[in-house]
């Protein structure tokens, strides 16, 4: 059934995010940053605050991940 497909795809993808998430250390350790700076002194997270960060961070694990596609 496709349905089992659906779970191995899904694996497949969990079982290469070590890997994706390490090439983009630099990128996650910034947005990391902006996290813990923007809400020091039990602040909450705004929407947007660390969307330069964040955006940095999703580009880096498409490219990473694409690469990765065998």
């Amino acid at each position: 059934m496709s349905g089992s497909n659906v779970w191995n795809r899904t694996r497949e993808k969990l079982r290469r995010f070590p890997e994706v998430f390490a090439q983009c250390s630099g990128e996650a350790t910034a947005y990391g940053k902006c996290v813990a700076a923007t809400t020091t002194s039990k602040q909450e997270l705004k929407k947007d605050l660390c969307a330069k960060e964040f955006a940095a961070l999703r580009t880096c694990f498409a490219n990473a991940a694409k690469k990765t596609v065998k």
